[in-house]
Order: structure tokens, then sequence, then C-alpha cells
């Protein structure tokens, strides 16, 4: 079979040979392009005549899908799947499969770390250190004994309330099924999420993006927030009309929010309204990027490949 991997993986190029040397023991060829491209046509070259193709987080059209006549899975080394084209796999039949879990522990400290920059201003006490003035108007809050709303439950939501729990916070959680997992680090499931959105002072969004959850934080969501709260999100940027967002930091309706994900991926334009919101901590989608969970990423992306070669696929996910 031919096997290829389209993209880096974030790891040295001795890693890649060393995982994939088992590939070629077993006399597959293993094609490995050592930089990234959004070009459909390019994407489509790289991908001719694979049988598997390899790929991280940028996008995968339904162009370089059907124009493989070959193709039979994707392996996807990330957690989420919506950058490719599923249509066009379940019509061909493509397994796709991801490399889930391998960020949990990253994006659930970015989301600690943006809580406690908003919190604690530490960006404007930075500026400040660097231009000569003092701690005025620097008075922060503490995490501990404020509430905190984990708004879906999964491996990222439960670690990220494991550490929220462990400032001293009460966290709460909601999610469409409670997670035995959650329920152990001490997170307490509300009804609803607008119970959990009434009673939050932090929330903290740990959902997948879907149809379901597609815009589902809008003005009104916001609204029911309390003054003053915070709003964190590492999840998915197109679960949120950060429009909304904008007009609920400016108003002074929530006191901030740190946000890491988009509804596109950076470089944002500086007309993108949430550039120039107040009391916003802002990074261009880095919650996944770690050394360490590259390293889980390439691992599990090519066990996920072994797996499937055995007849044994792993990481399946649902089209």
């Amino acid at each position: 079979m031919r096997i290829a991997l389209l993209e880096p993986l974030g790891v040295p190029a001795e890693t890649i040979e060393q995982l994939a040397r088992p590939i070629k023991e077993r006399g597959h060829e293993f094609v490995y392009y050592d930089t990234k491209t959004t070009d459909a046509f390019e994407l489509a070259k790289r991908s001719e005549g694979a049988d598997i193709v390899m790929i991280a987080n940028n996008p995968y059209p339904a162009s370089a899908i059907e124009a493989d006549a070959a193709l039979k899975m994707i392996a996807v080394a990330f957690t989420g799947i919506d950058h490719v084209a599923l249509d066009a796999c379940k019509a061909k039949g493509v397994t796709v499969c991801n490399c889930a879990g391998y960020s949990d522990v990253s994006v659930a400290e970015l989301t600690i770390g943006l809580t406690i920059d908003v919190l604690r201003k530490v960006q404007a006490g930075d500026a400040a250190a660097r231009t000569g003035q003092t701690s005025h108007g620097l008075v922060g809050r503490e995490i501990a004994g404020r509430t905190v709303g984990i708004v879906g439950t999964g491996h990222i939501g439960t670690q990220a309330g494991r550490l929220f729990a462990a400032f001293g916070a009460h966290v709460l959680g909601y999610a469409r099924h409670e997670n035995p997992e959650a329920t152990a680090a001490g997170i307490e499931y509300v009804d609803s999420l607008d119970a959990l959105l009434k009673d939050s002072d932090i929330v903290s969004l740990h959902l997948p993006n879907n149809a379901s959850t597609r815009k589902m934080f809008t003005a009104e969501k916001f609204a029911e927030m309390p003054e003053d709260s915070v709003f964190i999100n590492c999840a998915r940027g197109a679960i949120v009309d950060n429009d909304a967002l904008a007009d609920a930091l400016n108003s002074g309706h929530l006191a901030g929010a740190g946000i890491d994900v988009f509804d596109m991926e950076p470089p944002l334009p500086e007309s993108y309204k949430l550039i120039h919101a107040k009391n916003v901590v802002l990074t261009p989608h880095v919650g996944f990027l770690t050394e360490e969970a590259m390293q889980r990423r390439a691992a599990i992306e090519f066990q996920n490949v072994y797996a499937w070669l055995d007849g044994k696929p792993e990481n399946v996910c649902e089209l």
C-alpha cells in the first residue's frame, strides 16, 4: 500500500522516520511531505494513489478525497475532524480515525493559563512593568472560592475541572451525558446550560463543533451570565458568536475573556471585532501545541495506521 503523510506533525524528522520504519519493513511505500499546504490541487497531487492519507489540522477538501481512487483511510492527527470533507468520506466509504486524547492536558492547562491571565491582568502588568508604571489599577481576582462552569465534560473538560478544583473553585458541569470521571473529579452536574450560566463566575467551553453546537453561544447566552463574569474558549471557535462576545465585553457585562479559537484559523484580519474588544486575551489556536502533545499526537497517528493495516482500526470516527 501507499501511505502518504501530507504535512508535518510538529516533531523532528527523525521521529517521523522512526515511527514510519515498521511501515517500510512491512513492504509498504511511505511518502512524507515536510511542508504545509492548503492548496486543494497540491493536496490532491500529494494524495494521488495513496491508500492511506495522514494529515494534521489543515483542511482536507472533497476534491482531494474524490480524486484519490485508492483512498481507503484518513488518519487525522487532531481531535476534531471538522476540517475534513466528511460527506465525501462517507460517500466513498473512507474510514476516518482521529488522535483523541493527545492534547487533553495541554488544552486544559491553557484554559487555566488564560483564566489566570484574565483574572490577574498579566498582560496589563507586563505592559506596566515595561513602561515605568506601578501596580495602580491592577487589582486582580482569585480562582479560589469562585464557581466555574464547565460546558462539555469529556476528557478535556474533566481535566480542566480537576485543575480548577485544585485551585479551590466550586466546579459545575453541563453535558448531554454525565461522565462518571467528571463526577469523581468533583464536578457537580446541573440540569441545564441556562442554570450553569446563571450560577458561574467563570464559564469554560469544552464542546466539539457540530450541527448541534454551532453558534450555541449567542448574545442571549452571554446575557444570562452574571455581570463581571469571565468566558474562556479553548474548544472550537464556531460554537461562539464572537461578535456578540465582543459586544458583551465592550458593554462591560463580561469582565473578561480568554480565547484560543475562532470561527476561522489565524491569522485574523484587522477587521475581526474581537481583536479590538476590551479585556480579552487572545492566543492563535495554540491549546494543543506543546512539545509533549506533539509527541503523543505523532505516536497515536502512526498507531492508528498500524491498527488499520492489522484489520483492528482504533479511534474510528462516526461520520
